[in-house]
């Protein structure tokens, strides 16, 4: 164990500490996994030899004025405060276009952060004192601007991986949440189950955090692709909808759903949408190209 990952995991449960205290009543932290405090103080005691799962969870936040709720969703990488925070707040009070503003001011504020600097309590105070601007100024922020001028978004393509996608409801909530949010991708089901969501930064973002949420454990991004634009991005997208991707198996497993997905076809597939790239990253395989 290196000393930076020790020092990092250290801060993360200082800041935990801190958050419980700030957050006292039952119900206002929601750990993701009720024992990762504790499988990292066994990792860092020398007691568990596996690096623990990442500490995720979710803060409730009371806003007075309006009287508002505002859920917090917060990943820490390993590697955090040395590494960017993920995190994504949400309201059923706000609409789409203000979440979107809500975010990337938050987004905006905890980038003024060095690296090794903690965020997560600053980032809630910062909630605190000012996210009632987005919720009482909604009408006027949608109104039409004579003199609008060209918002700088942030286009972003996640590659997901799981062991596999095989539960029927499962299944129909990531269609679910694709089309809901406007991004376009695929999932493809089976073992393993890859799936690939692009669109808007703010929409990615919510749907990594939605399909995850409360207690999809093996599943990561192991590939995130961003390009600065100007507008939605659409001339940036590989895929025109979001979809499942259903492929061919490998053997006769009887009524068991322990399958393998036939990955040839699954880089040809992602030859025609411009994603050879990305076979290597997801499975460690060179694809071998018909051109070399």
């Amino acid at each position: 164990m290196s000393a930076s990952m020790k020092e990092c995991l250290q801060l993360q449960l200082l800041e935990m500490e801190m958050l419980f205290s700030m957050f006292p009543n039952q119900g206002e932290v929601k750990l993701e996994d009720v024992n990762a405090l504790t499988n990292i103080k066994r990792y860092l005691d020398g007691i568990r030899e596996a690096l623990p799962p990442k500490i995720e969870f979710v803060i409730t936040l009371q806003i007075e004025e309006p009287k508002v709720k505002i859920d917090l969703q917060v990943t820490m990488p390993h590697s955090y405060p040395y590494a960017a925070l993920q995190m994504f707040a949400r309201s059923p009070e706000l609409d789409r276009q203000q979440q979107l503003l809500l975010n990337k001011g938050l987004t905006s504020y905890t980038g003024t952060f060095d690296p090794g600097e903690l965020c997560v309590c600053a980032a809630v105070q910062w909630l605190q004192d000012n996210s009632a601007s987005y919720f009482l100024n909604r009408k006027l922020t949608n109104e039409p601007s004579t003199q609008a001028k060209p918002v700088k978004n942030t286009f972003l393509r996640m590659w997901i991986y799981s062991h596999h996608i095989y539960q029927q409801d499962l299944r129909k909530k990531i269609l679910e949440v694709g089309k809901r949010l406007d991004v376009t991708g695929f999932c493809m089901t089976g073992k393993p189950g890859i799936i690939c969501v692009e669109g808007l930064k703010e929409h990615c973002e919510e749907f990594w955090h939605t399909i995850r949420y409360p207690n999809w454990k093996h599943i990561s991004c192991k590939h995130a692709e961003s390009i600065e634009t100007e507008g939605d991005g659409q001339d940036l997208r590989l895929f025109h909808s979001f979809e499942e991707l259903l492929l061919e198996a490998h053997g006769d497993y009887g009524l068991r759903n322990d399958y393998h997905m036939n990955l040839g076809q699954f880089l040809e597939f992602l030859k025609k949408h411009k994603s050879e790239h990305v076979f290597q990253i997801l499975f460690g395989i060179e694809s071998k190209s018909s051109e070399s």
